[in-house]
């Protein structure tokens, strides 16, 4: 079993529930947590929900994927709060997550999937 799980963090309880539902299906033994939209159920992100699923996730190596802008900024702010090495991915949510996934569950080492998430690479 891999030391590295997945975090998924989307403004859209819907999309985070749909991208969770999708890399399940490659990834069954990798630790994936995930938050969509905010406490009260509507479109957003919250630092506290962030930290929480990243706190709830039992691996020390994470690599997160997010949706928006400031689903990263909660993100960043969180890893500034937290012991485990987070790593974020400005890739798409859905490809960048299931790559990653995928390559997880085969046993792919972290400098190997780094390499494969960087061709996703959304630059702006």
């Amino acid at each position: 079993m891999s030391d590295i799980g997945i975090v998924v963090v989307s403004h859209s309880k819907n999309i985070a529930q749909g991208v969770l539902d999708l890399i399940s299906e490659v990834a069954k033994d990798i630790s994936i947590t995930y938050v969509g939209g905010t406490e009260d159920g509507s479109i957003g992100t919250s630092f506290d929900q962030v930290q929480a699923v990243v706190e709830q996730n039992d691996k020390d190596t994470l690599l997160v994927f997010f949706d928006l802008g400031s689903a990263k900024m909660n993100l960043e702010m969180v890893a500034d709060f937290t012991d485990k090495e987070i790593i974020i991915n400005s890739v798409p949510i859905v490809e960048g997550a299931y790559t990653a996934a995928a390559l997880l569950q085969a046993g792919t080492d972290l400098e190997a999937i780094k390499s494969q998430l960087t061709e996703l690479t959304i630059n702006k």
